[in-house]
């Protein structure tokens, strides 16, 4: 009897989460509580990071499988012998088998909206419901600087080119430079969806650390005179404009790039929700309920693909820091584009809101608006930068279609 009962310790210990415990569960472990100290005590987008550190926490965790896939077990069935509970029967070239299909884990479902490229168009509408395109309508030189801003995704292409990945891969890679991560998701799962953790985990990351990476750049590339420039109050947009805008935009990046279609439709879709005046409940409903349910899926599930087994190699740690240059030469572009429009425009465009030029939005209008009133506190730079804040996000969508449309066929 003392046996039996040694022998099931014995075997609870060893299917215990301790004893299979590993240095990469511990490191990522504490990656994640690194994450979720910055979300928490620092207030570094807590929306995104929380559920992405979570996430990283839970699959770390060893045996817990919440990311395991469905396991189908086969069992040879003799003859007159019967099924047992849970089993079906099931023919292969003419043999009997006792089918049992064992449930994957949670997230492993959720996460199918990921890879499936569900999550990204819908994340797309709720922003396109929260966002006021007004700014960028009322200055629509904003779009260069928008456009300048996707620099980083054509610099860490050619990088990972360089660097032996495929057209696809680095067509992925290359895309975080944008700052978006739906966009970064809905690309990977085009054209390298064996990338899509480590892609998905860099591109939400530097999303939520557009504090922390953009304000040196920002203060090196400027001097004081052009961070104190106060902007000239932009003019009203009428409600007419703000209408027609998401259908046009539509319509020629449709034409344009068709491949863009899913994300800029929904964006656009969205803002149409908002704008109108006809569709309050959905507009809503796309800005709250439905926009945070999505962002708790997809943040977690992203999260999730962080273990150790597949993060801690070298292929991936590579693709984080490509991913990271992406970032900073995106924010560079928009800044040197924005001091070139300071000098076109006699110094009447302060070139720190060419930093929003990446589509985090509205973070990286935040910190344009940030940084320039540690300079000048009276200084409001806010809805200046929005305009090429939105203007990235259309850019980075149409940089994804252009992306998806020229590699696609080298798959």
């Amino acid at each position: 009897m003392i046996a039996q009962i040694a022998d099931a310790f014995a075997a609870l210990a060893a299917e215990s989460g301790i004893v299979n415990m590993t240095w990469g569960n511990l490191l990522m472990i504490l990656v994640s509580f690194v994450l979720m100290y910055l979300a928490i005590g620092k207030g570094f987008e807590p929306l995104l990071l929380i559920p992405i550190a979570f996430g990283m926490f839970l699959v770390n965790l060893p045996m817990a499988g919440v990311m395991d896939p469905p396991v189908l077990n086969l069992r040879l069935l003799q003859a007159g012998e019967e099924l047992a509970m849970g089993e079906t029967l099931q023919f292969i070239d003419g043999i009997a088998y006792a089918v049992k299909q064992e449930v994957g884990g949670l997230l492993y479902y959720l996460y199918q909206g990921v890879k499936l490229g569900i999550y990204p168009p819908l994340i797309f509408m709720g922003v396109g419901a929260m966002t006021d395109f007004g700014p960028l309508i009322a200055n629509p030189k904003s779009f260069l600087m928008g456009a300048a801003a996707q620099l980083g995704i054509f610099i860490a292409f050619i990088g990972a080119l360089l660097l032996g990945f495929t057209g696809p891969e680095a067509g992925s890679i290359g895309i975080i430079g944008g700052a978006d991560g739906p966009t970064a998701i809905f690309t990977t799962t085009k054209l390298a969806p064996h990338l899509l953790g480590s892609i998905a985990i860099a591109a939400y990351s530097y999303m939520a650390l557009v504090p922390i990476i953009q304000p040196p750049f920002m203060k090196l590339l400027t001097t004081d005179k052009e961070r104190t420039v106060v902007m000239e109050q932009l003019r009203p947009v009428s409600k007419t404009e703000k209408v027609i805008f998401p259908i046009l935009t539509t319509v020629v990046v449709a034409l344009m790039v068709p491949s863009a279609t899913p994300l800029i439709g929904m964006l656009m879709l969205g803002n149409l929700f908002k704008e109108s005046g006809a569709t309050d409940r959905l507009s809503k409903t796309a800005q709250n309920e439905l926009l945070n349910i999505i962002t708790i899926f997809l943040g977690t599930t992203v999260g999730a693909t962080a273990n150790a087994a597949t993060f801690l190699t070298a292929r991936t740690l590579g693709i984080v820091v490509m991913g990271l240059c992406a970032f900073i030469f995106g924010t560079i572009g928009g800044v040197l584009f924005g001091k070139v429009m300071y000098k076109f425009s006699g110094g009447k465009v302060n070139p720190l809101i060419g930093s929003a030029g990446v589509s985090a939005v509205p973070m990286a209008a935040r910190v344009s608006q940030k940084v320039g009133a540690e300079y000048d506190p009276g200084n409001f730079l806010l809805m200046h930068a929005m305009g090429p804040n939105v203007a990235g996000v259309i850019g980075s969508a149409v940089a994804a279609g252009v992306l998806i449309s020229t590699l696609s066929k080298y798959i």
